[in-house]
């Protein structure tokens, strides 16, 4: 029977949709009644359906996101502001082939983070690379980065990236290498790709966290100019799961 040195040869290609598909063929009872060109054609569809899935595996591999989150959970229930329509038309990621931004601040545990990673992972399975990191943290390893060499290789990657995610801007004021770390990171990605910001602190404000008048307006310019807000406002989900968990402990 020739089928097994078809079947190697397609492992030996790494061809592992088609391999896959041609082997519940051989095992269908029925699969006679279907002509060569179908046959092929279902076994063309799995192995682009299982390369799609091994891409997208690696991009969440490689964003790092925060949360397990996807659009589909989105809770669109609890009092926060959060827009339904205003939300459909972000997780299009319309904004990112439009080089654009967003900007979604509001209170602790509001859930920011959350809803920018359940962005974040629909814009993986929309085909665009994604980096998640804090702000905090980032602005920390770039200047590591600079005194170890790494500093242009790091640069460079951001700058890359289709959609760079920044956790947790302003928690702290910025010193002046930060400031224009900061800038130069706005600056590469202008026009040209995307980024999701998370903030405590209403946009207003952030000028004056930024420090440096000239820096701060330069900075600003490129990062809130064609960003879409997402303000968000009320309690804590934190408090919110905290007691219907207390709640189920003690019924």
């Amino acid at each position: 029977m020739l089928m097994n040195p078809t079947m190697e040869k397609l492992q030996a290609l790494k061809l592992t949709g088609m391999l896959e598909a041609l082997g519940e063929q051989l095992k269908s009872p029925d699969i006679e009644q279907l002509s060569f060109d179908e046959r092929l054609g279902l076994m063309i569809d799995r192995e682009v359906t299982a390369r799609d899935n091994r891409r997208l595996k690696t991009r969440l591999k490689k964003a790092r996101l925060r949360h397990d989150a996807c659009m589909e959970d989105i809770d669109y229930r609890h009092p926060r502001g959060l827009r339904r329509d205003k939300m459909q038309q972000l997780l299009s990621s319309h904004w990112i082939r439009e080089h654009q931004n967003v900007i979604i601040t509001g209170p602790t545990g509001v859930g920011k983070t959350w809803l920018a990673c359940a962005m974040a992972q629909k814009a993986c399975r929309d085909g665009y690379t994604v980096q998640y990191l804090r702000l905090p943290r980032l602005l920390q390893d770039l200047n590591l980065a600079r005194a170890d060499g790494r500093y242009v290789k790091l640069m460079t990657a951001l700058a890359k990236t289709d959609l760079l995610l920044l956790d947790d801007w302003g928690l702290s004021p910025l010193t002046e290498s930060q400031r224009r770390d900061l800038l130069e990171i706005v600056e590469d990605r202008h026009n040209v790709k995307s980024t999701l910001v998370t903030s405590q602190m209403p946009v207003d404000h952030w000028h004056e966290l930024i420090g440096d008048p000239t820096l701060a307006d330069a900075i600003l310019d490129r990062l809130i100019h064609n960003a879409h807000r997402v303000p968000l406002k009320g309690d804590s989900l934190r408090k919110k799961h905290s007691k219907l968990a207390k709640s189920e402990l003690t019924s």
